[in-house]
């Protein structure tokens, strides 16, 4: 099926059923801005809406004056090109076009709504990040097979990678883009954890509201400073050589935790247990809770050692 441009009434991309370089399953054909992006105006609503009955339409409902339309709009085309023609994106500048406006019901901007088949499927208002926005399209359409990283993806895999300051640098960009998604200042607080800031990563989280900053996310991001401060060195754990007592061995699985190697880490202080349970005050099942907090009650490694916890306990 064609893609009509409401503009013109001609195809806007090429049939790829028609094409002898048609496009192998699960692929689509390579689409410029051009093709899929159009300025919605009172001269052309009407082909727009004819338009959706062949392929969803996204209307962006936009503002000169709205900083946050700013940030979502070059996002929503990235992402139209991304999805190379699975949808059109129409932007709407709700003070060139009132009347059309108070027709769509917006009320507020950025609004983005779904059309498909004259009527709205869905809709979504405020800013959202690109990962959002790449969620809420995957509802309706299936993910570009070759879909670049997310900056959130690219910041946690650079995190996981060790680069603490390259993922402190996207989050830092994030959080000028959007000010209130504040899952993203959570994020730059783990990445100055991981770079040895804790106290810098501790203002961010003391600056957050108080609803945020007493979550489990923020929670945890506490606990991950608290165990960078209280484990060893990487030199110190090196110098305790082979000692198998309990403190070598609590030493050992806190830096463990601290460095983010949850896993051994929670082993670590499971064994203990087993093994010296009256250790520092039982200090190994009070680390474990903490670790469970820093982790968050649905992380699959939370479930695991909880269960291994309470099996140990009764």
């Amino acid at each position: 099926m064609s893609i009509i441009d409401p503009r013109t009434g001609n195809p806007m991309t090429a049939d790829p059923a028609a094409s002898s370089n048609a496009p192998t399953s699960g692929e689509r054909p390579s689409v410029t801005r051009e093709e899929v992006v159009i300025e919605l105006n009172a001269g052309n609503i009407q082909q727009v809406l004819e338009a959706s009955m062949q392929v969803p339409v996204l209307m962006d409902c936009w503002a000169p004056w709205c900083e946050p339309c700013k940030n979502l709009m070059p996002v929503l085309e990235k992402l139209a090109v991304e999805y190379a023609g699975a949808f059109l994106l129409a932007t709407l500048d709700v003070e060139a076009n009132p009347e059309i406006a108070g027709q769509l019901g917006v009320r507020s901007v950025p609004d983005v709504k779904l059309i498909s088949q004259g009527g709205l499927v869905d809709s979504f208002q405020g800013a959202l990040p690109e990962k959002e926005v790449r969620e809420w399209l995957n509802r309706y359409f299936p993910a570009p097979s070759d879909a670049p990283p997310s900056p959130e993806e690219q910041a946690e895999e650079a995190l996981s990678a060790g680069d603490a300051a390259a993922a402190r640098e996207i989050y830092q960009t994030l959080i000028g883009q959007y000010p209130e998604h504040y899952a993203y200042q959570i994020g730059l607080a783990k990445a100055l954890v991981a770079e040895g800031r804790g106290e810098e990563a501790r203002s961010v989280l003391d600056n957050l509201p108080p609803e945020e900053r007493d979550a489990a996310p923020a929670r945890g991001v506490r606990a991950s400073i608290e165990f960078s401060e209280q484990a060893l060195s990487t030199e110190e754990i090196a110098a305790l050589g082979d000692r198998t007592d309990s403190e070598a061995q609590y030493q050992r699985a806190l830096r463990q935790v601290a460095d983010g190697q949850y896993d051994a880490g929670l082993e670590a202080l499971l064994a203990l247990m087993k093994q010296d349970r009256a250790y520092n005050d039982d200090a190994a099942r009070k680390t474990l809770l903490q670790v469970f907090d820093a982790l968050g009650a649905d992380h699959p490694l939370t479930v695991t050692y909880r269960r291994k916890l309470f099996a140990l306990l009764y």
